[in-house]
């Protein structure tokens, strides 16, 4: 009945299907499957260090970790651990191997600070606190049902403003990653985000397995992007917008809103039964546009963060 704890393999199918099935049975609000994982795993900057973990007891995976230095940020010494273990195996000492073999190897790559995402429920953050974590900021899942007709109305667009989809940039996404970029920048958080690797983005983001360029939608003022929201689809019925912003510039003018109820119904149209999303509990204007269309938060997150040494 032992518990060990082992670093998952780009050719082990298995192990990425029961990271996927451990973290779905923690966070049902995510969107990943295996091909995702792997993915992720092969693709990483190598600067980010980046590992799943899995914690296996009698051949079964009970528990999974991601951690990564956070190779994003200006800041030096910071990574990032998210630990999941299966809620019908816990107590097993499974979650306190895994935290240590992450932190262990975010150790190795020089990370001082580790930051993780724990529920907002009292065994998590006990579990947290009795590691030396020391909450921060809260974060929210929120989910849609898209089979009840609920969606509001589109928004007419101004005159000066066309919609366009991902695919629409397929020969350049470019002008994309400088939405992105100049957005992510300003939305809260307590690690500094900097985006600055195009061909990174490309492999993170634009060439995910994910992601679903039809669904993505861009609106452009006199023809220049302005505002953008990035969507993600499972090979099933779900749907996710996995970052939405407005270009300084053209902030307050509704574009935000106006990306993601364009995209909110064509994925209603194209047969996706669930939208879901996240925001920062402080980020005031996404959780109001997010509230317009119809979300509702369906789980809570607290950010955790530990000093090592």
């Amino acid at each position: 009945m032992t518990v060990i704890v082992r670093a998952v393999r780009p050719e082990d199918g298995a192990a990425a299907e029961g990271f996927a099935r451990v973290r779905r049975a923690v966070l049902p609000h995510m969107i990943s499957n295996a091909v995702a994982l792997t993915y992720d795993l092969v693709h990483a900057a190598p600067e980010a260090h980046f590992v799943l973990l899995v914690a296996e007891q009698d051949g079964e995976i009970i528990g999974a970790a991601t951690a990564a230095v956070a190779d994003f940020s200006p800041t030096p010494g910071v990574g990032m651990a998210n630990v999941y273990v299966h809620p019908e195996r816990r107590g097993r000492g499974a979650g306190s191997l895994i935290v240590r073999a992450a932190e262990e190897h975010l150790a190795a790559h020089g990370v001082r600070s580790v930051f993780s995402w724990v529920l907002d429920e009292p065994g998590y953050r006990a579990f947290a606190a009795r590691r030396g974590y020391q909450p921060r900021r809260a974060g929210h899942f929120l989910r849609l049902d898209l089979t009840d007709g609920a969606l509001p109305p589109r928004p007419a667009p101004a005159a000066d403003v066309t919609l366009a989809t991902g695919a629409d940039f397929a020969d350049d996404p470019r002008p994309l990653f400088d939405l992105d970029a100049e957005t992510i920048a300003d939305e809260p958080s307590d690690v500094d985000v900097e985006f600055t690797r195009y061909e990174q983005w490309l492999s993170d983001t634009w060439r995910h397995p994910l992601a679903s360029p039809e669904l993505t939608t861009v609106a452009l003022v006199d023809g220049r992007p302005a505002a953008f929201t990035l969507a993600r689809t499972d090979a099933g019925t779900q749907y996710a917008t996995v970052m939405t912003g407005t270009s300084r510039a053209f902030r307050g003018r509704g574009l935000a809103r106006l990306c993601k109820s364009e995209s909110l119904h064509r994925a209603r149209s194209a047969g996706y039964t669930v939208a879901f999303t996240s925001n920062d509990a402080d980020n005031g204007a996404m959780l109001a546009i997010n509230g317009w269309c119809g979300y509702a938060i369906a789980a809570t997150e607290v950010r955790y963060v530990r000093e090592l040494g």
